[in-house]
């Protein structure tokens, strides 16, 4: 695991609601697997995440990703629905490490 925290950005429509409760699972998987205190957490709104994407290591959107995105994206829609939720987390899981 690197000392170099990870810089991560969850979107949704408002920066605030839905991104929340995917900060919440999130953290949540993230700690359980020994990455409390190796990562930032950001809560933008989707029209503003291409510009926020610049210098992150990942984004976890809750809605439509948008184009142009300056880092890799994970769908985050599986942390609302509860459907698709573990595939999600491997991926995220796969990001940390890199």
């Amino acid at each position: 695991m690197s000392d170099k925290k990870k810089r991560i950005l969850i979107a949704c429509g408002s920066g605030v609601v839905t991104s929340t409760i995917a900060r919440k699972k999130i953290e949540e998987l993230l700690d359980a697997h020994g990455y409390r205190g190796h990562y930032e957490i950001a809560q933008v709104p989707l029209s503003t995440a291409p510009e926020k994407s610049r210098g992150c290591d990942f984004m976890v959107a809750t809605a439509i990703q948008p184009s142009e995105l300056h880092c890799p994206a994970v769908d985050g829609t599986p942390y609302l629905t509860g459907s698709g939720a573990d595939a999600a987390n491997e991926q995220i899981l796969r990001l940390m490490e890199q």
